[in-house]
C-alpha cells in the first residue's frame, strides 16, 4: 500500500533566517501523527538547519536537486554523500530542471540510479507539456521519461513518482482531478512493465501544480495520487499546513 506524501519543494526562496522561521512553523503547526509523510526540501544551503530544527518532529527533509558522483571535479554540485544523514528523499527531473538548466532523460537516470545506491529515496518527475497533451502524445512522452529515467533501477529499493503536468505549473491551472487519475494509473501501468506489478502498487505516486488547499483534497481522493508536490503554497506555513491537513 503506497504511503500518502506531501512534499514541500521551496525552490530558490528563503535565506538562513527565513528557512529556519518556515521550518519551524511547519514543524510547531503540523499534528504530531498527521497520518501522512511530511518532506520538506529546502535550498541546499539550507538543508543541515532545516534537519536540525525539525529532528523532533516527523518531518522528514529532502534535497532539491544532486548530482550522480560521489565526488570529483564538477564545481557547484552536490553529491549523494553529501547528503547521505541530512536526506531521506531527493527531487530528481523536476520540469525545470529539464527545461531551464537542460537535464536530459540520460542524466537524470544518473541521478536516480546514484541517489538510490547511496540510500536516498529519489522524488522522480515527469510530466508533459501542453503541445503534448494537445497532440495526443502525452502517454507516449511520460511513458519514454518512465522507460529513460528508471534504466537499471534497483526493483529493492524505495522510489517516489511525481506526476507534473508542465502547463498546469504556476500557471494558476490544475490538472483536473480526472486528467491525473488518468495520467498516474498510466504511470502506475508504465512502472509494472519496469519493475514488477507488486513494486508498482507500492510506489506513492505525487501529483505537482498548482496545488492549494481548496483543491488538494480533490486530487488525493483519487485512487493513483498519494500526495501532492507542493512549490508556492509550502513557503507559506499556514496553508502549506492546511493542505496536509486535507489529504485523506
Amino acid at each position: 500500500m503506497p504511503s500518502l506524501i506531501a512534499v514541500g519543494n521551496w525552490k530558490m526562496n528563503t535565506d538562513i533566517s527565513e528557512a529556519k522561521q518556515l521550518a519551524l512553523a511547519i514543524s510547531n503547526g503540523v499534528p504530531k501523527t498527521p497520518g501522512v509523510e511530511i518532506v520538506l526540501c529546502p535550498p541546499a544551503i539550507s538543508i543541515g538547519l532545516v534537519n536540525e530544527v525539525t529532528k523532533q518532529s516527523n518531518i522528514e527533509i529532502g534535497a532539491q536537486n544532486m548530482y550522480f558522483e560521489n565526488n570529483g571535479p564538477f564545481t557547484g554540485e552536490i553529491s549523494p554523500t553529501m547528503l547521505n544523514g541530512l536526506c531521506k528523499y531527493v527531487i530528481l527531473g523536476h520540469s525545470e530542471r529539464r527545461q531551464i538548466f537542460g537535464e536530459s532523460n540520460i542524466m537524470i537516470q544518473q541521478k536516480v540510479v546514484s541517489a538510490a545506491y547511496n540510500n536516498l529515496i529519489p522524488i522522480l518527475c515527469v510530466g508533459e507539456d501542453l503541445e503534448q497533451r494537445n497532440t495526443q502524445k502525452a502517454f507516449a512522452f511520460v511513458e519514454n521519461q518512465i522507460n529513460d529515467c528508471l534504466k537499471d533501477f534497483p526493483n529493492e529499493k524505495p522510489l517516489v513518482l511525481a506526476y507534473e503536468p508542465l502547463w498546469a505549473i504556476g500557471t494558476g491551472t490544475a490538472a483536473t482531478p480526472e486528467i491525473a487519475q488518468i495520467m498516474t494509473h498510466y504511470i502506475r501501468v508504465c512502472l509494472s512493465k519496469i519493475l514488477s506489478y507488486e513494486k508498482a502498487n507500492e510506489i506513492s505516486i505525487l501529483y505537482g501544480g498548482s496545488v492549494n488547499k481548496s483543491n488538494v483534497m480533490s486530487f488525493t481522493n483519487q485512487p493513483d495520487i498519494n500526495g501532492v508536490l507542493v512549490g508556492g503554497a509550502s513557503l507559506k506555513a499556514d496553508e502549506f499546513i492546511q493542505i496536509i491537513g486535507e489529504i485523506k
